[in-house]
């Protein structure tokens, strides 16, 4: 793909200012497909295709949980790791809120609010990974440890089934 097809989102931005270096990936979107859609257009290991979670804990403090596609959060787990009650997923406005992204569409880069961050160890593993790049129907390709200097995220082993 040229330079010139990709599109420009606040991901992609944030990307080009880091000097990270990603590929572009752009796919049909289906609606609710999640990452098996994407990584069967990808021809890629759903494991590599990261989920970017917008959650809250119990006082409704909004968080980020990067997460293997082919994986779940524990919520439970997380909650205790992070000593509180609870954690669970945002409704998708208050997550579009939150991220400035659109729910299908949330990269954990070039979001609205700056929120903790939060990435299941195993990610920083693979060799390469497809994350959301800000709009619906695009990933970009890049390695974990960009991710990592970039984000700063925690790790966490919250990963269930």
């Amino acid at each position: 793909m040229s330079k010139d097809r990709t599109p420009v989102t606040p991901a992609v931005r944030q990307l080009r200012t880091a000097g990270v270096t990603f590929t572009d990936h752009l796919y049909e979107y289906e609606e609710k497909g999640g990452t098996a859609v994407s990584a069967r257009e990808l021809g890629v290991d759903e494991r590599c295709v990261v989920k970017t979670l917008v959650m809250e804990d119990d006082a409704r403090r909004p968080l980020v949980v990067l997460m293997h596609g082919d994986k779940q959060v524990s919520t439970k787990e997380l909650a205790r790791v992070l000593g509180v009650k609870t954690i669970q997923p945002c409704s998708p406005e208050t997550a579009n809120r939150h991220s400035g992204y659109m729910v299908g569409g949330t990269s954990p880069f070039g979001m609205r609010k700056s929120m903790p961050m939060y990435m299941e160890c195993s990610i920083a593993d693979l060799s390469r990974i497809y994350i959301n790049g800000g709009k619906r129907g695009y990933l970009v390709g890049l390695a974990p440890a960009d991710v990592m200097a970039v984000l700063n995220p925690t790790l966490v082993n919250v990963a269930t089934e």
